[in-house]
């Protein structure tokens, strides 16, 4: 299966600086290109891999010290536990939605293929794409393309799909495109095509509260010295990734100790972040959004 080709691959396997005997998180496993490099350079460690998308079992590495868990990676830790393993060594997280959920018509992920609006990561989940457009209240549509899309036109946008509705469901992806399409000039349509996509997408699967959790988990499994290895796609997760980073807490404030001095939980690997080189741009166009952030854990709780 052409699944995904994992995005900065040297450059997150590098930023992990694996110890052999070590035990790894992956918690975005998708098609395993980043797994099966973190593998290869185990000797008597461990690598735990999540995806809540359940297809992606076809890509299992089923190899000595790998673990592939069907779960969605804000239950890390729990999971974890469940496997005797309190602390970790190192986590890497691709946050973008692989090349097989956006090529397969019927996920309802891309804006070019026509397919029931899905966008379901975890398909064994009830809530779809279908429910935000067809049963969301007007003020929580245009709350959620704001906040997620960061579209300016918000509530335009969540007037139109509320009148739209009430004539006809919106049940594909084309159904969508076809309500919204004159709300922006034509030059600029793809672009908003996208940023309505992923405001829905996000909602669907409650993207931004698990990216919150999966961060201040992690926080608590890293040991001192372990990497954290974040990859994001939209300045949304960044933005909470490089407050993590930067200040050790969601909301970017500063804490002080009783000293008055700057508690840093993580120590920056890289103070730039670390983008996709124009090569590779070319060879994976989907890579051409993606931040790479690297923090090493240091000993204060």
């Amino acid at each position: 299966m052409g699944y995904h080709k994992p995005v900065l691959l040297k450059e997150c396997i590098n930023g992990l600086s694996i110890k052999p005997n070590g035990v790894y998180v992956d918690a975005t496993f998708g098609g395993g290109g980043h797994s099966e490099l973190i593998l290869s350079k185990l000797n008597g460690g461990k690598l735990f891999a999540f995806d809540q998308d359940t297809s992606s079992s076809v890509n299992d590495l089923n190899k000595e010290g790998f673990k592939l868990i069907n779960a969605n990676f804000r239950h890390v830790k729990n999971f974890l536990k469940m496997e005797g393993v309190m602390k970790i060594d190192g986590l890497l997280a691709d946050l973008g939605v692989s090349s097989y959920q956006f090529d397969t018509a019927e996920r309802g992920f891309s804006t070019r293929l026509e397919g029931e609006l899905d966008m379901r990561m975890n398909i064994n989940s009830t809530f779809s794409a279908k429910n935000v457009v067809n049963n969301y209240p007007e003020e929580a549509l245009a709350n959620i393309f704001y906040k997620y899309g960061e579209i300016r036109n918000s509530k335009q946008l969540a007037s139109r799909i509320v009148f739209e509705r009430k004539r006809s469901n919106i049940n594909t992806t084309s159904d969508l495109i076809n309500v919204i399409n004159n709300l922006v000039l034509e030059r600029y349509r793809n672009k908003f095509y996208a940023k309505v996509f992923q405001a829905i997408r996000i909602e669907v699967n409650d993207e931004i509260s698990a990216l919150e959790e999966l961060l201040l988990t992690a926080e608590e499994l890293l040991k001192p010295g372990a990497r954290l290895v974040v990859i994001s796609y939209h300045s949304l997760e960044d933005r909470l990734i490089k407050n993590i980073v930067k200040k050790g807490n969601i909301e970017g404030n500063d804490e002080k100790d009783f000293f008055g001095n700057l508690t840093k939980r993580y120590m920056e690997i890289n103070k730039k972040v670390i983008v996709p080189s124009n090569c590779e741009i070319n060879e994976n166009s989907r890579a051409r959004s993606a931040k790479l952030r690297i923090a090493e854990r240091t000993n204060v709780k």
